[in-house]
């Protein structure tokens, strides 16, 4: 074996080493510095003591929130927050957004292929709103959310019924795929929850 070829070896040794830890090392770096700042929120000498007390006291709100004693002191609060433009910008702001990924009326279920050009050039996103009414939309426009790749972000468009198209996909793989710039394996396609019956019918392939 040439030298050469001893290096070529190296070199794909390495990088398949590299595929194999760097994976687990940034994931594990991730969840340790997460788990130090959670934990040092609440001073201890014990680890673990600070993400304990915030998972009890968070749950805790969750229960008091739920309960009708407590819904006078909640609909005083919001209307507290209602008085004061900035802080009801961004209290509503992230609630809205927590509500869409883990409230009762989740909004990215709806994976859809969006038209972006005459060309036919399509993009991935998630149908968001089907009602624009109040905004003074047409009703046969909807609000479609379309996430970047390779970041966690996205832009908001408003398009007409006949430029998307339903995808009978698993959404939470439509999102892991848009992310990841689509070089992320999806698992099998599975029928979605969503009634497409005022929209058209999925384009033959």
């Amino acid at each position: 074996m040439t030298w050469k070829q001893v290096m070529r070896a190296g070199v794909r040794f390495f990088l398949s080493g590299l595929l194999y830890t760097a994976p687990v090392v940034v994931t594990a770096y991730i969840l340790f510095e997460l788990f130090t700042f959670l934990d040092g929120l609440v001073p201890s000498k014990y680890p673990g003591i600070g993400i304990l007390f915030i998972v009890l006291f968070i749950t805790l709100m969750g229960i008091l929130g739920s309960s009708f004693l407590l819904r006078p002191i909640n609909r005083y609060f919001r209307s507290l927050v209602d008085r004061i433009p900035l802080v009801k910008t961004i209290f509503y702001a992230i609630r809205d957004v927590l509500s869409a990924f883990v409230g009762e009326k989740k909004r990215f279920t709806k994976p859809v292929l969006v038209q972006v050009n005459a060309a036919g050039m399509e993009k991935l996103g998630f149908i968001t709103s089907e009602d624009l009414s109040r905004l003074g939309i047409p009703e046969h426009k909807i609000a479609v959310y379309l996430p970047h790749s390779i970041n966690f972000s996205g832009n908001l468009f408003i398009v007409t019924n006949e430029m998307v198209t339903p995808l009978e996909a698993n959404s939470s793989e439509v999102m892991k795929f848009i992310v990841s710039g689509g070089v992320m394996e999806v698992e099998p396609k599975i029928p979605t929850e969503w009634n497409a019956s005022t929209q058209k019918e999925p384009r033959d392939q």
